[in-house]
């Protein structure tokens, strides 16, 4: 759960932006320079295997995300399978 504290606290301190609706965060989706932006549920954060994505996230980037949203280093491919298996769960 550390994880899950430091994210949402460097979350707090984001600009909140009003394309992002309430209980959702926006991501940073890719492994280039070309980044695509997702929004997804807050409740994806709690589990497992967004939390692997999470770490590798913090291995990568720490908990500075420049682009003003979690910028994740995954193919948007595996990040659109694991968003479609959380949403039919």
């Amino acid at each position: 759960m550390a994880i899950l504290q430091k994210l949402r606290r460097s979350l707090s301190s984001e600009r909140r932006s009003a394309e992002v609706p309430k209980g959702h965060l926006a991501v940073y989706i890719g492994e280039t320079r070309e980044k695509k932006r997702f929004v997804v549920p807050m409740s994806y954060l709690k589990d497992p295997m967004f939390q692997e994505l999470l770490s590798q996230a913090e291995e990568e980037f720490g908990f500075y995300h420049p682009m003003g949203g979690l910028t994740i280093p995954c193919s948007e491919n595996l990040f659109v399978d694991l968003t479609s298996h959380l949403r039919k769960a």
